[in-house]
């Protein structure tokens, strides 16, 4: 996973570069949190393994290296690599479209590893062999779909090793959390007709003006996945940017009602960490902090029996990747999360996101009672505060937020090398 980098060599001209995942590991051993965790060693996923949610085609283009198919039946690579189309990037080196970069020896080999070694982890945690995880793995994947790679992404780590545990049975529920600010298409593509894997997304949307552009929250999914896939579409640019108030009132009002009324067998989460304060607004431009990840992280492991993983995914700023990363182990090893004051719990999500909340209740109230129940409350709502009852979580979680609005005609608003990489 190291390994995957330009040409060029100037990891300052790629965002998505080796420095991230070592950086994260050298704060999890600085911190004493690495000593605290068990480490397994990764794996390649296997062609088969791949195939389970990309199309042969793509999985022999990008999990294939010069080495690795002198040992594949030439009659299936007959052709096949003469349609692959490579952009010249500016600083000289190549890539499958403008931002992700292309290593003809070493690319395939790390998405592969990424790949296989988030499936590792969610099947150790599935068994409850360990009771979870996180894997600190590149390149990311939540953009990579059935045949295209793009956005960094080459092969749907948390995709795959979503279908091979339904597959191998390990696990028939299961909810995927997306916190990158940027909308997971891949990861909705391929679970969007199916009822048992429940995506729930928070993403910078800008009614479709912010890469990938999809992701808005009239997007349900279809035939029997109709209702199980869930966008908080935040919009409204950076005027002002979303912050922790905002991701705050989310899981309150949205993520934490629905994923308990679905009850999931285990929690996936595509860990993007560039929705932290730290990014510039072309990669993100909010303010999330280190310990809203952290408390985010502490609420999905009340489901499920706890039986969480964290998949890392996008986010390029050093110093905020290895803040929120920290704050995620923390909170996986049990370590109690201090976030706000009682003051801070009242601060209101701004306008912008409650708009873009209540069209989220609006969208599924006919899919979820937690829902439905929100939309027929009278505006009476309370602020939360330290503490609250479970049970009572979604009725004090609006802040003020006027649901009077929601009536139906109303329109809306240091690392080990290549071989052996390593989860937590």
């Amino acid at each position: 996973m190291l390994k995957h980098q330009c040409s060029c060599g100037d990891n300052s001209k790629h965002p998505e570069h080796a420095g991230r995942i070592q950086s994260i590991w050298s704060r999890l051993q600085e911190r004493g949190l690495r000593s605290r965790c068990e480490c397994l060693r990764g794996r390649k996923a296997s062609l088969e393994e791949l195939q389970s949610v990309h199309s042969e085609r793509h999985v022999l283009l990008y999990g294939t290296n010069p080495l690795s198919r002198l040992k594949l039946d030439n009659g299936k690579l007959t052709g096949l690599l003469a349609q692959r189309m490579f952009v010249m990037l500016p600083c000289g080196g190549v890539g499958v479209d403008t931002d992700t970069i292309w290593n003809e020896l070493h690319s395939s080999n790390a998405a592969r590893w990424a790949a296989g070694s988030v499936t590792d982890l969610a099947f150790k945690v599935a068994s409850r062999e360990l009771k979870n995880g996180f894997a600190v793995v590149r390149p990311p994947g939540h953009h990579a779909d059935h045949s295209t790679a793009m956005g960094f992404c080459f092969f749907n780590s948390v995709a795959i090793a979503c279908r091979q545990l339904q597959q191998q049975g390990k696990a028939s529920k299961i909810l995927i959390v997306d916190w990158d600010v940027h909308h997971g298409n891949g990861t909705q593509q391929t679970f969007y007709q199916d009822p048992s894997v429940l995506y729930i997304s928070l993403h910078r949307h800008d009614d479709g003006n912010f890469f990938p552009g999809s992701g808005a929250v009239d997007e349900v999914g279809t035939g029997n996945g109709e209702g199980f896939n869930v966008n908080v579409a935040w919009a409204g640019g950076l005027d002002p940017p979303m912050g922790d108030p905002e991701y705050l009132a989310a899981f309150r009002i949205v993520v934490m009602p629905i994923a308990r009324e679905f009850a999931p067998d285990l929690v996936l989460v595509s860990a993007g960490f560039d929705a932290a304060e730290g990014h510039p607004a072309p990669l993100g431009g909010y303010h999330v902090s280190a310990k809203c990840f952290g408390y985010m992280t502490q609420q999905l492991m009340t489901l499920a029996g706890g039986a969480v993983v964290l998949a890392l995914e996008g986010g390029h700023d050093l110093t905020a990747i290895c803040d929120a990363s920290e704050a995620c182990v923390a909170a996986l090893l049990g370590n109690k999360v201090d976030l706000l004051s009682e003051e801070g719990w009242k601060q209101k999500p701004n306008p912008n996101a409650i708009r873009s909340l209540e069209a989220v209740i609006r969208v599924h109230r006919k899919y979820w009672g937690c829902m439905q129940r929100l939309a027929s409350c009278p505006d009476s709502w309370l602020p939360r505060v330290p503490g609250a009852d479970a049970e009572v979580e979604a009725v004090t979680a609006l802040a003020s937020l006027s649901v009077g609005i929601l009536a139906e005609d109303r329109p809306s608003e240091q690392l080990v090398e290549e071989e052996e990489p390593m989860n937590l």
